[in-house]
């Protein structure tokens, strides 16, 4: 989600990061990955279990900045002004949230954004409407959404349809055993929205599932500004179907450019 980010936002340098609901600080190292010039990190994380494990990772993390993180054991109830930040990362914390809280958080977590909001939640159907509420909230506030919508009108899922993606993750065999699995791999379901107070033009169409390729042809189920629909793009068509070949599930197709 972060190489999106900064694909998407190419003059984005954030200098300050907030990471609500931090967990063991794991967002933030991964801002940290794409963004080495952060100078302050503010983590914010309420179960005493996770904020131990994230004190002992920043003092055993061997980069300054998350030695000199500001580690917080609190909530969305301890957000002031001193906590705004370039990048607000909020990572699995909306589903701890009763869904009449939703708009209320979206607006609180927007207000601690000087530049970029990043909500990432399981990829479920509750997940993805509490991404929704979140969404049509913060477009009220002037937001511009970044990813993974391409465009700024209502979004054309119904019918019990929902946003997500899959990232395979490989398995430790720690992990393995701690979870009595039996492949050393899990394909971990998300949805996501990344809202910037950047006026950013956004193009072409979101790949919603595996393209299905056969012979014949290749179908992408596609959302964009049209809403949802499938392109079939014919073998016959040399060039666009050896591309849409290459495509993957959360790309963004465009006819004009690579995938």
């Amino acid at each position: 989600v972060l190489r999106e980010v900064a694909q998407v936002l190419p003059d984005f340098n954030p200098a300050s990061v907030l990471d609500v609901g931090a967990g063991p600080g794991t967002a933030g190292w991964a801002a940290l990955g794409r963004w080495p010039e952060i100078a302050k990190l503010v983590q914010v994380e309420r179960d005493n279990d996770f904020y131990a494990l994230a004190q002992y990772f920043n003092r055993e993390g061997g980069l300054d900045v998350l030695a000199k993180a500001d580690l917080q054991n609190t909530d969305f109830n301890g957000l002031t002004e001193t906590h705004r930040a370039d990048l607000v990362l909020a990572t699995y914390v909306l589903a701890e949230l009763p869904i009449a809280k939703m708009a209320g958080a979206a607006r609180q977590l927007w207000a601690m954004s000087q530049q970029a909001l990043v909500l990432i939640e399981p990829g479920t159907p509750d997940g993805f409407g509490r991404l929704r509420i979140v969404r049509d909230c913060l477009l009220k506030e002037g937001a511009t959404v970044v990813a993974p919508c391409t465009h700024q009108g209502a979004c054309p899922m119904v019918d019990g349809d929902w946003c997500h993606f899959k990232v395979r993750l490989q398995r430790s065999r720690a992990h393995m055993h701690a979870k009595q699995a039996h492949v050393p791999f899990e394909d971990e379901a998300f949805s996501y929205l990344v809202l910037s107070r950047q006026n950013v033009a956004t193009h072409g169409s979101r790949v919603m599932m595996p393209p299905h390729i056969d012979k014949i042809a290749a179908t992408l189920k596609l959302c964009d500004g049209d809403g949802l629909h499938n392109l079939s793009i014919a073998s016959r068509n040399k060039a666009s179907y050896k591309r849409a070949k290459r495509v993957a599930w959360g790309d963004v197709w465009s006819d004009d450019n690579e995938p």
